[in-house]
């Protein structure tokens, strides 16, 4: 396993044991996916609704949402965290374009919060051999096919 303290680099599954990374990048991918359709179907609300949004605010916002879509496909980037991270932030300074937006943003910043503590708390586990899979199984499992 490789060990390290950066905030990017991540310990490495032993083998024969599943990566647990691959299942918290799906679920990274399938946020940023829900984000981009819930700020895309918010957007016409906003706007029709929105009282003082500006056309140059209405586009800042659109971009950010498409930027979410392609960065539910780059999860498996090595810069493809940080990317993400750095849309949640410039989705919560939204809130000078409108506050329903960045009240949108927080709400999502705070899962993205949540899914940095189960990235250090699998990190932790894994340095410590305390993954349900690095702990063995019983004889016979996984059933041969």
């Amino acid at each position: 396993m490789t060990e390290s303290g950066s905030f990017l680099s991540l310990p490495t599954a032993p083998d024969g044991v599943r990566d647990p990374w691959k299942g918290l990048r799906g679920v990274m991918a399938g946020t940023l996916v829900m984000e981009f359709l819930t700020f895309g179907l918010a957007l016409p609300v906003v706007w029709q609704f929105g009282g003082g949004v500006t056309g140059i605010g209405f586009s800042a916002v659109a971009v950010l949402t498409v930027l979410m879509l392609i960065a539910g496909f780059t999860q498996r980037k090595p810069w493809g965290l940080p990317f993400a991270l750095v849309l949640q932030v410039a989705m919560v300074a939204c809130y000078l374009v409108h506050p329903a937006v960045g009240i949108m943003g927080l709400l999502f910043a705070a899962v993205w919060g949540y899914m940095l503590y189960l990235r250090h708390d699998v990190a932790k586990r894994m340095r410590e051999g305390r993954l349900y899979d690095q702990l063995g199984h019983p004889e016979g499992y996984p059933p041969e096919q």
